[in-house]
């Protein structure tokens, strides 16, 4: 049972940065792709970047990129999210995901659905002003 605790959210000034993390822990074998997704009131999930665990191959969401930056640490089992020149409209619930997936190019792939992810972290408050 994969477990994904979140850390690193809080409050900054717009133009600001912060710098998520997710644990991983319970990963036994397998190739799996990690994503970070974020959450406005009463909104679906939104897919802001993926990684594929093998290969390190990411992808971010087009409105964030340049800004924002996915990685992972396997030393330290985290997935990693910096978020740089934050704005306003960057203020929501951030989440850490993961899901199984043989595929680095289905990880990678814009569509991906947020539903398709089997395991969540509990989220992670970013406020920007």
């Amino acid at each position: 049972h994969v477990q994904l605790v979140e850390s690193g959210g809080g409050s900054v000034e717009t133009g600001g940065s912060l710098r998520l993390s997710c644990l991983v822990s319970g990963v036994t074998r397998g190739r799996r792709c990690m994503g970070w997704f974020r959450q406005y009131p009463e909104k679906e999930l939104e897919r802001i970047a993926t990684i594929f665990s093998e290969d390190s191959a990411s992808d971010v969401r087009a409105s964030v990129k340049g800004r924002f930056t996915i990685s992972q640490d396997k030393a330290k089992s985290t997935i990693d999210l910096q978020m740089n020149s934050l704005k306003a409209e960057d203020t929501a619930m951030y989440y850490c995901a993961s899901r199984p997936l043989d595929s680095s190019y289905l990880c990678t792939a814009a569509g991906l659905s947020p539903h398709s992810f089997d395991s969540w972290g509990q989220g992670t408050q970013v406020t920007v002003s």
